[in-house]
């Protein structure tokens, strides 16, 4: 069973940094694409930062040169190394790990962790 565990959300100031943690149990299929998305209430949860097993990245536009995305693809691990927060940044972030769409395969999401971010 595949499983996703998060970490390394928190209450930090504006301006401050945070590092989100997500470690993926279970045999999963190596070509994958793990992603970090954030939702506010009344909102569809939206994509954050997300990286490739080959190693590309994408971001959001309204994160890109403040946040960046790592992973360890033998460990299962992807982080999302938060810098220069704003309080719009404020949300739950969810792990996600999901497939190529011609392998079928399900999606799994993390169970969440809260970053908020005020002075």
């Amino acid at each position: 069973q595949v499983q996703l565990v998060e970490s390394g959300g928190g209450l930090v100031q504006p301006g401050g940094s945070l590092r989100l943690s997500c470690a993926v149990s279970g045999s999963i299929f190596r070509i994958n694409t793990m992603g970090w998305y954030q939702q506010v209430p009344g909102k569809q949860r939206e994509l954050v930062a997300a990286i490739s097993s080959g190693g590309i990245t994408q971001y959001a536009d309204s994160v890109k040169g403040r946040f960046s995305i790592s992973r360890d693809s033998a460990k299962n691990t992807v982080n999302l190394q938060m810098n220069n927060l704003k309080p719009e940044d404020t949300a739950v972030y969810y792990c996600n790990l999901n497939f190529p769409s011609a392998f079928r395969l399900p999606s799994y999401w993390g169970q969440g962790t809260q970053v908020t971010v005020s002075s």
